[in-house]
This record gives C-alpha cells, sequence and structure tokens, in this order.
C-alpha cells in the first residue's frame, strides 16, 4: 500500500525583488557594497535561491531578515535582530524568489532552523545534517517545527558561518 504525501504547509521565500533593489542602494548596514565577478561559482544566492555560476556578478552585503518581517508585520524582535552578510546577485535577475518546500540547491550538509513567533523572539532552533542526497527530509523536519501553533516563520542558517540562508513561511 502506498500512502500520499501530506501537502507541504510551508514555503521559502528568497529576498523580495523589492527589497532586493533597496540593498543594492544601501544595505542594511548602510554601506553602498560593490559588485564582483564570482570566478568560481559556489556562492548561496538569497535572491534566486540557488549557487551562483563562475562569471556571474554578485554582490556581498548586509541584510536584516528579521527587522525586514517585523517592519512588515509590526512585531518587535528587540535583542533577536541582527543583521548579517548574504549574496545576491548585482543586477536583479529572474530567479525563484519562493515555492513550496525547502529549496534543495542551497542544501548543505549542516544546517540550523530557527523558530520565531509573531513577535521576533527566538522560540528554539534545530541542527540539521543530512547529506545533499537527503535533502528532502528537511521539509519533514520543517513540518514538525511548524505543527507547534506559535511558530510564525523560520530561518535556515548555514551551520559553520551562521549565515542566514533563507526564510520558510506557514501557507496555511
Amino acid at each position: 500500500m502506498t500512502t500520499t504525501p501530506l501537502p507541504l504547509l510551508h514555503a521559502a521565500r528568497a529576498i523580495p525583488p523589492a527589497v532586493l533593489r533597496q540593498l543594492r542602494e544601501q544595505d542594511d548596514a548602510g554601506a553602498t557594497r560593490q559588485p564582483f565577478t564570482d570566478p568560481e561559482g559556489g556562492s548561496p544566492l538569497r535572491c534566486c535561491l540557488r549557487h551562483s555560476r563562475a562569471g556571474e556578478r554578485i554582490v556581498l552585503l548586509s541584510y536584516a531578515p528579521l527587522r525586514r518581517w517585523a517592519a512588515e508585520t509590526g512585531a518587535d524582535p528587540g535583542p533577536y535582530d541582527e543583521c548579517g552578510p548574504v549574496f545576491v546577485h548585482a543586477a536583479e535577475c529572474a530567479g525563484q524568489t519562493s515555492g513550496p518546500g525547502y529549496p534543495l540547491e542551497l542544501h548543505g550538509a549542516r544546517r540550523v532552523l530557527r523558530a520565531y513567533d509573531a513577535r521576533g523572539h527566538i522560540l528554539g532552533g534545530r541542527l540539521i545534517e543530512l547529506p545533499q542526497d537527503r535533502a528532502t527530509e528537511v521539509d519533514d523536519v520543517l513540518g514538525d517545527v511548524f505543527t507547534d501553533p506559535a511558530v510564525a516563520l523560520v530561518h535556515v542558517r548555514a551551520l559553520e558561518f551562521g549565515c542566514f540562508m533563507l526564510e520558510v513561511r506557514r501557507t496555511d
């Protein structure tokens, strides 16, 4: 007997195009960053949820994801607000901006899921240690995190550097 998988009740979200336009002018640390050509590729792009390719023009800038979400929702994350480095294309791109499920291309062997409530306060975190060939299992873990009704959103971060990778929100 086969079972039908449950529908995903969460969606991955890249940095929205309007926010990217602002960040390319002045990032969340108040600086204007200079684009460069990525010689080897492999930088995790938060604008289209994929890795850069060799020769693409990208920029490394400061981004405050929780601050931006709080401004959108009226939340006050207080000391949980933080600003950190993210790679994006130097110019607008036509890549994926959001969609159901975890973006497999951005998966790394070790990721941390940080759950936040509607106030923007951290509820806890989960460490995921899965090889690339098991990246689809991250959706199961995210589904489990979202079973807590207090969870408003989840930030996925790289363990080694703590970098913000993407945001995941409820779709229900």
